[in-house]
This record gives structure tokens, sequence and C-alpha cells, in this order.
């Protein structure tokens, strides 16, 4: 992608981690750390925004962010709900500094 978009260099990453989604941002910033070495993103940081987790309540109708533990209705208290987010990765952002010199004539 970044070779593609004229990128010399991949400056920053940005991702979207849920607590569910079975990713410890910590040994993801490790694994992100080795990964980018000898590679056009050997500078790189890597931003991870932790997603929040929420359901909703088939009961209730109401939306709301829970504990890990707790996968209640955070109104009525029912376990009659359906997740919303927190099972998530997603890639959020990627920033590449590009030669602007590249491709100019004359």
């Amino acid at each position: 992608m970044a070779a593609r978009n004229g990128a010399r260099e991949v400056v920053g990453i940005g991702v979207v981690v849920g607590p569910l989604s079975g990713i410890e941002p910590a040994l993801l910033e490790r694994a992100f750390a080795q990964a980018r070495c000898g590679t056009i993103a050997a500078n790189a940081t890597l931003e991870i925004e932790e997603a929040p987790l929420t359901v909703w309540c088939e009961g209730c109708g109401v939306e709301s962010q829970v504990a890990m533990n707790a996968l209640l209705c955070g109104r009525c208290g029912t376990w009659k709900v359906d997740l919303k987010s927190g099972n998530e990765l997603l890639l959020k952002q990627v920033e590449l500094s590009r030669d602007e010199t590249a491709g100019a004539t004359g």
C-alpha cells in the first residue's frame, strides 16, 4: 500500500482494539516493534485505541457500556444482550511520508 501511494516512509499506524478481540495491546506493540524492522515502516509509531465493550439489550432496548466480566444490560440487568462493540481489531489510519519531488520533471 505504501509503495503504491508513492510513500518513502510509513510514519504511523493507528488501530482500534476491543477487549474481546483476542488481542493484547502490549503484545501487539511488541510484535509491531519486531515486524517493522527493515521495512519502510522501520521508524513508524503504533497508536492503539481501545474500543469500549458495548451491548444492546433485547429486553429494554438500551445500549450500554459494560465491564469485561459482566455482559449484562446496564439498565435492567438481563443477560439477553447483543454485542455491539468490543470484539474488533480495526485499522484506523496509516500515515505516510511522501517524497514530493519524486516524479517531478525538469
